[in-house]
């Protein structure tokens, strides 16, 4: 599943792409998304302009002219396809490896767009989702209202790290999956800023010292800010908007390396594998404490 970086490199690539566009008709395929998708709400669109896309958490948010929002979530497998008036095909996330025409097969929504332009929504395993609400209710939106603030925001800080955590028997590992704490972390860069942190995954938060918590703010902030940089992490099924693969993965210090050797020269340790909360966990046992 995309995490944080995945999404805001797709956002961007949208805003990029087809913001300002207006929408010129809505054909859907196949509906049959996590969420049905509403024919009659996504018919109101036809008309309307594209003002603005941005992202919170794992989300995409498509604002109207109209104050209707679109809320996109792209699941395991969601991806949208760009075509402009030449006809050129541009991806914007996943499975840049399967062969185009079983991808066509899997394109649930097609949006008709200004200048001869389209934007497809495909998505192999139906996962993700499209739905709509008014910018009114956004805040108060299932989807939105209890999510955590944004890890690369100023209010994600010691001030609210240290009182969230007051009196809590968790590990650090799962209350930073936790999307009510902090919103678009996943298993990747949780697993991988602990480890630059120098803190061990099974570690209770109540444990914490301050020096800790700074730390794992600190590179929370610039490991997330390192892979937008780099385009994301092309495990299995990401790549940007041209086809290319993000290349953070090439950067990973733990993730997905059990059995091998630490990645500190000082180290000469193993790194392992341990699951938390269902997922796996990857840490190295001198380094972290």
């Amino acid at each position: 599943m995309p995490e944080l970086p995945e999404v805001e490199v797709v956002k961007r690539s949208l805003v990029d792409k087809i913001q300002n566009s207006i929408v010129k008709a809505v054909k859907i395929n196949d509906g049959r998304l996590r969420y049905r998708v509403d024919k009659n709400k996504i018919k109101k669109i036809i008309g309307l302009r594209i003002k603005k896309i941005s992202r919170r958490s794992k989300f995409l948010l498509f604002f109207f002219n109209n104050k209707t929002v679109m809320i996109v979530h792209l699941g395991m497998t969601g991806k949208f396809f760009f075509i402009n008036q030449k006809n050129t095909k541009y991806k914007t996330s996943f499975y840049y490896d399967i062969n185009e025409d079983k991808d066509k097969r899997h394109d649930r929504v097609i949006f008709n767009l200004s200048k001869n332009r389209k934007l497809i929504y495909n998505d192999v395993r139906k996962f993700g989702f499209i739905k709509f609400d008014q910018i009114k209710n956004i805040d108060q939106n299932l989807h939105l209202k209890n999510l955590g603030p944004e890890p690369l925001k100023k209010n994600f800080n010691f001030s609210y790290f240290k009182k969230y955590i007051i009196n809590k028997n968790r590990t650090i590992k799962d209350i930073l999956m936790d999307q009510k704490f902090i919103s678009g972390l996943g298993n990747i860069y949780v697993n991988e800023t602990l480890f630059f942190s120098g803190i061990k995954p099974t570690k209770k938060v109540k444990n914490l010292s301050d020096s800790e918590i700074r730390q794992i703010i600190k590179f929370t902030k610039k490991i997330l800010s390192k892979a937008i940089t780099l385009g994301g992490s092309s495990i299995k099924n990401f790549s940007s908007d041209n086809g290319k693969k993000g290349s953070f993965q090439e950067y990973f210090s733990v993730y997905g390396k059990k059995g091998d050797k630490c990645s500190k020269k000082s180290c000469d340790s193993d790194i392992i594998k341990i699951v938390i909360s269902n997922r796996a966990t990857f840490y190295c046992n001198k380094c972290q404490k």
